[in-house]
């Protein structure tokens, strides 16, 4: 699907892009090869391929759940300027 000019102009100011005048047609034959790679894409049958999550079969590695630091809550909040029952207190910001 090739474009024109006059339609990357359009799109640059639907996009609300100032182009130079001078990069107009690199524009074009760009936005043009990138629509026809779209349409090579979309021409492909993919009746019955189910859809991947990651291109490859590999297993992510996660480390062990396991608990690295103690409780310092009650420390943390001591250093606070107000907690009460757990809880930080902050002031009310919305009416």
């Amino acid at each position: 699907m090739p474009l024109g000019s006059d339609e990357v102009k359009r799109i640059a100011h639907l996009a609300r892009l100032a182009l130079p005048p001078d990069t107009v047609d690199a524009y074009a034959r760009d936005l043009s090869s990138i629509l026809t790679f779209v349409e090579q894409l979309e021409a492909v049958d993919t009746q019955g391929i189910q859809p991947m999550a990651h291109p490859q079969e590999s297993k992510q590695r996660l480390r062990p759940d396991v608990v690295t630091e103690s409780d310092q809550s009650a420390r943390f909040q001591s250093l606070a300027p107000r907690a009460e029952m757990g809880l930080y207190l902050v002031p009310k910001v919305i009416e």
